[in-house]
């Protein structure tokens, strides 16, 4: 195929995406608003004016960033693994399957429709925390940067999930028992500075840590971890996500029987 061809096939994939998910704007866009607007009354107002600072900042302002990364994480995860499920469950697959389009241009396709419910939802969120914070801008390309890449991330993780899942439960394990505890332990309602020494160490295994601090870096200035170590295991972790799913969509692991 030709570059004009692959243009139009991604250009075809991703429309496909986009359109699905506001469609049913009521089910994909406004359930995480409501969600997020719940946290930033109950934790930001209602227990963070008990516990008061955190990390020099109120505790609204800081666990907004946190809660900003959460709402691209889960929507970035869960609009991949949900579509791509789908088009395996409805046979749609074999059509991309039998045409001439390449396998990077179908995973690329996704993991932008993928990351841009991620970021619309996060947008959205960080509209909504305006009503209850100022928020401040540290580091403009550090913020745009991580959640870029961040929702890049997760949309291969919601693929590779579609790929090994045989029924719809099987794409609510990895949320349920995986995505959300990482998350909730992510720092992003508290900094791992609170930890003991050995649960801090702890801590450093969970990407998602990574993740959160450096985007609270880039609006606050102020992060648990190195900003740079944290860049580096991101794309590490995008590296081998999108080689490993680019290499199940070769060998047509749940996809071809």
């Amino acid at each position: 195929m030709r570059l004009r061809d692959h243009t139009i096939a991604l250009t075809t994939i991703v429309r496909r995406e986009v359109r699905r998910f506001l469609r049913i704007w009521m089910q994909t866009l406004l359930p995480p608003a409501i969600t997020m607007t719940l946290y930033f009354i109950i934790f930001g107002n209602l227990i963070g004016s008990r516990i008061g600072e955190m990390g020099g900042y109120d505790y609204m302002e800081y666990i907004v960033p946190g809660l900003i990364m959460m709402a691209v994480i889960t929507n970035s995860y869960g609009n991949v693994v949900s579509s791509f499920y789908s088009t395996k469950f409805q046979r749609n697959i074999e059509e991309l399957l039998v045409s001439p389009v390449p396998n990077f241009i179908i995973l690329t396709g996704f993991v932008i429709g993928g990351m841009a419910r991620g970021l619309l939802v996060g947008l959205i969120v960080t509209c909504l925390s305006l009503f209850f914070t100022q928020l401040q801008v540290h580091n403009l390309g550090v913020m745009v940067s991580v959640v870029l890449l961040t929702s890049v991330l997760f949309s291969l993780g919601g693929f590779i999930n579609a790929i090994y899942a045989n029924s719809f439960d099987d794409i609510a394990v990895v949320p349920t028992f995986i995505l959300t505890p990482l998350t909730y332990l992510g720092g992003v309602f508290y900094s791992i500075s609170l930890l003991p020494e050995f649960w801090q160490k702890v801590s450093l295994i969970n990407p998602i840590l990574y993740m959160v601090n450096t985007f609270r870096y880039g609006i606050l200035g102020v992060s648990d971890i190195n900003v740079g170590f944290a860049f580096g295991i991101i794309l590490l972790f995008i590296v081998g996500l999108y080689t490993y799913a680019l290499y199940l969509l070769r060998i047509g692991k749940g996809i071809r029987h």
